[in-house]
């Protein structure tokens, strides 16, 4: 199944399943839930997936909310666009060497001056 697919499975389903309204607090709400058994459990790659669920749920519904006629594969089109973009900046963005980034925090990329 590739990426695609599974994202326009997930997210018809969340569709049928939560509506097809933006609820943006109740994700939020949920992620925090699912950041603190994720927190307890790190190694739970089901808690990892349901993270990726709800984050998939919240990408769609920000889609909806600037193009509230958009069908799925035209959501599912401007999210994986919008990954790609994202995924680009990042890696053109400076990061410090995680060998020397203190365990248990995050590494942030390096902030230029403006």
């Amino acid at each position: 199944m590739t990426f695609e697919v599974a994202y326009r499975q997930t997210y018809e389903w969340q569709v049928k399943t939560f509506g097809p309204h933006h609820k943006a607090l109740g994700l939020i709400d949920h992620i925090q839930k699912e950041l603190v058994e994720i927190e307890q459990q790190p190694n739970d790659l089901e808690e990892w997936i349901d993270l990726m669920f709800l984050s998939w749920g919240g990408a769609s519904d920000c889609v909806k909310a600037h193009f509230p006629k958009a069908s799925p594969k035209e959501i599912v089109s401007v999210v994986l666009s919008a990954f790609k973009s994202k995924l680009k900046k990042n890696k053109n963005r400076k990061w410090p060497d995680w060998r020397t980034a203190e365990r248990g925090k995050a590494i942030e990329h390096i902030k230029e001056e403006v």
